[in-house]
């Protein structure tokens, strides 16, 4: 299973240099990079950089704290919490191609000695009891049987009244996942969990629930912008299609019908351990 989650998301991609060159394609100067030129590149979620911005506001953040992004991916929202807050940021992902760019695209815009990266299993954490300040996960569990394990490591790995920022894709009461989707081709990767199992989870791994948001309309226009783009221009973004292949303009479109229905739901829960 393991295996089969980090192929659908391109492992055995050259992504640094695939990145590179359509940054480069796109007129950009790897030499003078900006974190906002690598916006559209690294904040590989739904709602993008404003959605990462919202979980640094609620983890209550200083140049001191010491960050844990579980799924980190190329490792963008590691980066805009430590570009906006000074602080440090170590991220683990299953995918070794993404923690590789990581670390490449971290050294182009001078930020490689605020952020980590390390391929790891976040079911078994490499990382001592009470390591970090905060802790986040991004759409990443929908690929995990076992929340129940990743939430207990998040909570074992978080000092005593750490902030634990969770935003996922949950199963909605619309009926069955469309696919494919961005996260799986079909349901055999996919472990939607609905929002009261969520509760549920975090309570019984030892957190305190101290916010729930559902974002789920915001999420319905930001796949209606993004289709419609699509459709008028005929391309899809170059770099969610780099990973997904060709069958992302398809993702996308189920995407619209999956969260318009309600068969998905995008819940950012803040909690405290």
């Amino acid at each position: 299973m393991v295996d089969r989650v980090a192929s659908h998301y391109g492992e055995n991609l050259e992504l640094t240099g695939a990145i590179a060159e359509k940054l480069r394609s796109a007129g950009k100067n790897l030499d003078a990079l900006t974190t906002a030129d690598l916006g559209v590149v690294d904040e590989f979620h739904i709602r993008g950089r404003k959605a990462t911005l919202e979980l640094g506001a609620a983890m209550n953040l200083t140049s001191r704290s010491h960050v844990l992004d579980i799924g980190s991916g190329l490792g963008g929202p590691a980066r805009t919490l430590a570009e906006t807050y000074g602080c440090r940021v170590t991220g683990i992902d299953l995918t070794k191609a993404f923690c590789d760019a990581a670390m490449a695209m971290s050294g182009w815009v001078g930020l490689e000695n605020r952020v980590t990266f390390e391929q790891g299993d976040a079911t078994k954490l490499p990382f001592d009891d009470g390591a970090f300040d905060a802790a986040m996960t991004i759409h990443v569990a929908m690929n995990i049987a076992a929340k129940d394990k990743v939430y207990a490591e998040a909570r074992r790995v978080l000092k005593p009244g750490g902030i634990f920022a969770v935003y996922d894709v949950l199963q909605g009461e619309g009926g069955e996942v469309l696919y494919p989707v961005p996260w799986a081709r079909d349901a055999s990767i996919s472990h939607l969990a609905t929002p009261d199992e969520m509760k549920s989870l975090l309570t019984d791994a030892g957190f305190k629930l101290l916010d729930v948001q559902d974002s789920s309309d915001e999420s319905q226009r930001f796949f209606e912008e993004m289709t419609a783009q699509m459709a008028k221009t005929g391309v899809p973004p170059v770099i969610w299609q780099l990973f997904l292949g060709e069958d992302f303009p398809a993702m996308a479109r189920n995407q619209v019908r999956n969260v318009t229905e309600r068969r998905i739901r995008t819940v950012t829960y803040i909690c405290a351990a």
